[in-house]
């Protein structure tokens, strides 16, 4: 590949990587950079089932892998805070199943935030790996704890709605 075509890559990867530059937010670049998975989210569940759900996530999040890889090559550092494709490619998993609404985005946003943020056992441990694996697989552990909570207050949401009705 000539060199043109390697730089052109390597911006398309790292635009990737910072989620659109999001990354390079001064406050909370992980929050701010999960966005853009809230947008894929919005217009994926709202028009596909489970299996196309489950099988974009899947594939964002093994995409990742290698984008986080090349990105922290890029910056010469682990995990640097300006990559955040693994939060915003991993966010779908945090919303399987559920519908988009507003309420039930806004909810999965903070329960996947607050997971990431206290990588609840095994999700801390795996961050020792190293390359994108290790930037990556903790977001998806913690993704599905985030899932199973936002099914929880969605069932208890819905009961609420219920008993209210």
């Amino acid at each position: 590949m000539n060199s043109k075509k390697a730089g052109l890559l390597e911006k398309i990867t790292v635009l990737l990587a910072t989620g659109f530059g999001l990354g390079y937010s001064p406050f909370a670049p992980g929050t701010v950079g999960s966005l853009p998975g809230v947008i894929l989210v919005w217009f994926v569940n709202a028009r596909y089932g489970l299996a196309i759900q489950v099988a974009l996530a899947i594939l964002l999040a093994a995409a990742a892998i290698p984008i986080c890889s090349a990105a922290e090559r890029h910056f010469g550092q682990k995990d640097d805070h300006r990559i955040v494709a693994d939060e915003y490619m991993t966010f779908p998993i945090c919303m399987l199943g559920l519908p988009p609404s507003p309420i039930v985005l806004g909810i999965a946003f903070v329960t996947n935030r607050l997971c990431d943020i206290i990588k609840p056992p095994p999700a801390r441990g795996f961050q020792r790996f190293q390359g994108g694996f290790g930037i990556v697989v903790d977001d998806v552990i913690a993704c599905l704890y985030s899932l199973a909570l936002n099914h929880v207050l969605y069932r208890l949401l819905l009961a609420s709605a219920k008993h209210w009705s």
